[in-house]
């Protein structure tokens, strides 16, 4: 893997790892004078480091302190650097190997990122080829311990990230996104707070050729103004006060996979100019610096706002809002796939079962909460939708969750039955989106409501309704409710 950054010749002095605690490294070379030498450079560079001469000797400094890069040798006596890789990873995932090769050995160093490897060093090397990659290490070492969402997802893979559905609007959604990640072109991901963006992001790199590599989120609302373009490029030693070493941005971190850009609205303008021709050209300056480096990212980005309003009342760069919106992914709310309701509700409680490790509680849901939860119109969208199942949960003391232990303005169905719109802020949409919202509330109430009566009877239901049973079986499958959840046990 090269790191194809431009240097003046190739001398000019290896860059220090990023302001943090001090990462450790352990280098493990069975000739003492070579893991003493990528220990001067390592150590040179502001790291903590120590040296074992054998695999059993790195296992048992492991044992006795938490390392956070492993720089091996492949060839070694009795325990191979490739076994050492093994051990490594099965005691602990996250710590990160590079391995040491000569050239007759790159077949067995690719093998060796296969089965979980960082990145290799080549025989010979110098100082800034060794530093370049420990750098690169360190920063996604960095980047994993301080996002605990990202660890977690890491560890989890494509399994964690199920995408829980059943509607026809959000199957259509998802195709278009499958469909974008064959291709390399940017994509924006639109839709309110709450719809899950991020996880349809991360599912688009999952379904990409890139799906090997990283995917590194950016949260950019959270970010300091005046740090936006440090986290981002990284920065120089001395490029401002604060800045005592060198650092690599998260475009260098996700090089080769998906940068996730979340809110990207809230980007200032000032940055914006600096942002588009990063991604027009592939390449980034870091802050303080005067070399450019070339980098291979997919950008993904997301909003909550109308990025199109945005550019019209001056608030984001057309330009870059045309770079962004190559392909656009609409995610609807969950107002409007009101079938993904009882779905993604099962889909929480057995989720918090599991994390809760079972036991006493909740198991089920009763019939009247089903149907206060596809009754109300879910302003915070799927998050809210998991809080409110997390607090049902917490709180219930049955078997079954009860209407009782939603949320005071679900169970009493206040945004449902009692407005017309929102009282928050957000745009009420057009009559007809309103229309179809209270449409669908009122119908799924009153389809729950006669089963209720009837106990899950749908003959009988249909009956006083005044259809045919196949016309009261269609609003049935519309919203999802199932005549078993109204008959008594």
């Amino acid at each position: 893997m090269s790191e194809r950054e431009t240097t003046n010749g190739g001398n000019e002095r290896p860059e220090e790892p990023p302001p943090r605690g001090v990462l450790r490294v352990l280098v493990v070379d069975d000739e003492p004078d070579m893991a003493d030498s990528i220990a001067f450079f390592v150590r040179r560079a502001g790291y903590d480091v120590e040296t074992a001469t054998s695999g059993a000797e790195a296992l048992s400094r492991m044992a006795s302190a938490a390392f956070d890069i492993v720089l091996t040798d492949l060839r070694m006596p009795r325990m191979s650097g490739l076994a050492l890789l093994d051990e490594v990873k099965h005691r602990d995932p996250d710590v990160e190997v590079l391995v040491v090769t000569g050239h007759p050995e790159v077949e067995t160093a690719v093998h060796a990122i296969k089965h979980g490897a960082f990145d290799y060093v080549t025989k010979p090397f110098d100082e800034a080829q060794l530093m370049a990659r420990v750098e690169k290490a360190a920063a996604h070492r960095e980047l994993v311990r301080r996002n605990a969402g990202l660890r977690e997802r890491l560890r989890a893979g494509s399994a964690g990230r199920r995408l829980v559905y059943r509607s026809a609007r959000f199957a259509e959604t998802i195709e278009r996104l499958e469909r974008a990640a064959r291709t390399d072109a940017s994509v924006l991901i639109q839709g309110e707070s709450g719809t899950g963006k991020e996880l349809l992001a991360h599912h688009l790199h999952d379904c990409s050729t890139r799906s090997g590599e990283r995917f590194v989120p950016v949260d950019c609302a959270t970010m300091p103004e005046n740090l936006v373009e440090s986290e981002l490029f990284g920065h120089v030693k001395g490029a401002f006060s604060g800045a005592v070493g060198h650092k690599m941005g998260l475009f260098q971190v996700a090089d080769g996979g998906t940068l996730f850009l979340d809110e990207i609205g809230e980007l200032p303008l000032t940055f914006q100019t600096k942002l588009l021709r990063a991604i027009q050209e592939r390449e980034i300056r870091r802050v303080g610096g005067t070399e450019t480096i070339e980098v291979d990212v997919r950008i993904v980005a997301a909003t909550n706002r109308n990025l199109q309003r945005e550019v019209e009342q001056g608030r984001f760069r057309q330009d870059l809002y045309y770079r962004l919106d190559v392909v656009r992914i609409d995610v609807p709310p969950l107002r409007e796939r009101i079938e993904d309701v009882e779905e993604l509700a099962r889909h929480f409680l057995e989720e918090f079962r599991r994390e809760t490790g079972g036991g006493p509680g909740p198991r089920d849901f009763a019939p009247e909460a089903l149907v206060a939860l596809k009754s109300y119109d879910w302003p915070g969208n799927v998050r809210q939708l998991k809080n409110a199942i997390d607090r049902a949960c917490a709180l219930g003391s049955g078997s079954r969750i009860e209407t009782c232990d939603l949320p005071d303005d679900i169970s009493k169905g206040t945004r449902a039955e009692a407005t017309i719109g929102t009282t928050d802020g957000r745009p009420l949409g057009s009559f007809q989106e309103m229309k179809a919202r209270k449409v669908a509330a009122i119908e799924s109430t009153y389809v729950s409501e006669l089963l209720r009566r009837h106990e899950g009877n749908v003959t009988r239901s249909a009956e006083e309704a005044g259809m045919s049973r196949s016309a009261f079986q269609k609003l049935m499958q519309r919203y999802a409710i199932k005549s078993s959840d109204f008959r008594e046990e």
